[in-house]
């Protein structure tokens, strides 16, 4: 889907189309999120400003101050050590951190397809490298006017790589990657110093 641009510079449609799909993809995660994801999308955003943490400071500091001021007519409803606030202050950090968790998690999920969305362009854009090297090829072959030649690196590029295959050596080479380094180190022995 190609969305009219009004403003900045013109791109070339290949470049728009980019774009949109990006967009659309960004736009359909987040026509996709409930309700309550929405609200903790907002609350997250709200507790990520520097202006939560300046209401966050200005409120323990008039709980303190009030505190002190009512303390001296034994009216304090939590008084020194602020027992009261530092309960609120544990149960409001563990909202956040609860909000932050879920938040990340939804994040995770753009952030997962929009890593597949590159892999298949990286995949496609081999596949179309290969096949560009593969009429070039053709093209030195059939033309009368250049030398023909074997040239073993161009026939090795025109070949486009499987992705299964890539994968399994990945894996492997992670594999072998994780076993180095899960193996104990073993000590040397000890140098005879006599």
């Amino acid at each position: 889907m190609i969305r009219e641009r009004t403003a900045g510079p013109i791109l070339p449609p290949h470049i728009e189309e980019t774009i949109s799909a990006i967009a659309d993809l960004h736009a359909e995660h987040h026509r996709r999120a409930t309700p309550i994801q929405r609200v903790v999308e907002r609350s997250v955003r709200l507790v990520g400003k520097p202006r939560f943490i300046a209401l966050l400071t200005l409120f323990v500091i008039v709980w303190i101050s009030l505190n002190l001021v009512l303390s001296r007519y034994n009216l304090a409803f939590d008084g020194a050590p602020f027992q009261a606030l530092q309960d609120l202050g544990e149960l409001l950090g563990l909202y956040i951190t609860v909000l932050i968790l879920i938040f990340q998690r939804r994040e995770n999920e753009l952030l997962g397809h929009r890593e597949q969305l590159t892999l298949e362009l990286a995949i496609l854009s081999e596949q179309k490298n290969a096949k560009i090297i593969q009429l070039l090829e053709e093209i030195r072959r059939d033309s009368p006017h250049l030398t023909d030649r074997h040239d073993p690196e161009a026939a090795a590029l025109s070949v486009a790589a499987d992705p299964q295959a890539v994968f399994e050596a990945i894996r492997e080479r992670h594999d072998e990657m994780v076993a180095h380094v899960d193996e104990p180190e073993v000590a040397a022995p000890p140098k005879d110093v006599s």
